[in-house]
């Protein structure tokens, strides 16, 4: 069973930064891949960055070139540093991870204001 415990969300004013971080827990070997949903009320959750144990990255074009996913295979954390933030990236972020299944964090707020 694997948990993951996320940090680091708040309220920032538009323009700013936020890094949030999310540790995982109760696996020995790297995790296939680890990433960061986001959900704002009344949507549906998306996919905002993932990364793979090989280093491959994926984004949502809304957060290319703002947001940046960084990952440690060997500690099985993985970060994501947000830059430029607008109103509309305001959502429950949740961290992801996958092996055999997916498993989620509890999620944290992130709230931007204009």
């Amino acid at each position: 069973q694997v948990q993951l415990v996320e940090s680091g969300g708040g309220l920032v004013q538009a323009g700013g930064s936020l890094r949030l971080s999310c540790a995982a827990s109760g696996r020995r070997s790297s995790l296939n891949a680890m990433g960061w949903y986001r959900q704002a009320p009344g949507k549906q959750r998306d996919m905002v960055a993932v990364a793979t144990s090989g280093g491959s990255t994926s984004y949502a074009d809304s957060v290319k070139g703002r947001f940046t996913i960084s990952r440690d295979n060997a500690k099985n954390t993985v970060n994501l540093q947000m830059n430029s933030l607008k109103p509309e990236d305001t959502a429950v972020y949740y961290c992801y991870a996958f092996t055999t299944r997916g498993y989620w964090g509890q999620g944290t707020q992130v709230t931007v204001s204009s």
